[in-house]
């Protein structure tokens, strides 16, 4: 069974869940999706919002590895993404000599506003947190007190590790940065982090097309004659 802990927001609905059917329709292993949403969270999340902030779970992420029991092994994404290859590859990259996986990018923002006007934050490992394989005994660190008192950067830059060695590298195609990375079309998971297409703005980004194609084979329903 591959856990997946995906972050939750209302705002952006439907992003949750045509990612949800790009997982599903791929996978060829059992999957279990578990919504990381605020209401859902209640007594395990109780820090205030940050004004830079851009998502409800910019922080309730941390507590995939408390709510995995601190065993085993869960995966992390984001919601705005679309997967386009079988999330059991992804799954198979697990390392033990690792605490947390990631893609490791050098993304560096010039722009300071992403969608619904949210603030762009410039920091070391921007992005790394978006996608991540925790290895959940070896995160003890992240208890919920941890998680609602530590600041973003403890916790976005790993700070939690006692050694960036605990960080392991992922492909960089399992986490695409649309509108940074160069184009390509072989991108194993599509990550529309400025704004992704069901936004009017980015409309007409990188991967759009394939973004709307999975928004209508997950509302597919086969009527009676």
């Amino acid at each position: 069974m591959i856990r997946i802990f995906i972050g939750y927001d209302p705002r952006e609905t439907v992003a949750w869940h045509v990612l949800t059917h790009s997982i599903l329709a791929r996978s060829s292993q059992p999957v279990a999706f578990v919504p990381l949403a605020l209401d859902n969270l209640q007594g395990l999340m109780w820090r205030e919002r940050n004004p830079l902030q851009s998502t409800d779970f910019s922080f309730s992420r941390f507590l995939v590895p408390h709510l995995s029991g601190y065993e085993g092994w869960s995966l992390f994404m984001d919601c705005d993404m679309l997967v386009r290859e079988d999330i059991a590859r992804l799954w198979a990259q697990r390392d033990e000599r690792y605490a947390v996986m990631c893609v490791q990018h050098d993304h560096r923002p010039a722009e300071t506003v992403k969608f619904l006007g949210a603030p762009q934050s410039a920091y070391g490992k921007k992005n790394w947190s978006s996608v991540m394989l925790f290895n959940n005994a070896r995160c003890r660190a992240l208890t919920p007190e941890f998680v609602n008192t530590a600041s973003g950067l403890e916790l976005h830059q790993f700070k939690w590790l006692s050694d960036d060695a605990e960080i392991g590298p992922l492909p960089a195609t399992w986490n695409h940065l649309v509108g940074y990375d160069a184009p390509r079309e072989d991108a194993a998971n599509v990550h529309f982090t400025i704004g992704g297409p069901y936004f009017h703005e980015y409309v007409d980004c990188e991967h759009g097309p394939a973004w709307r194609a999975e928004r209508e084979a997950m509302l597919r329903v086969d009527q009676r004659g």
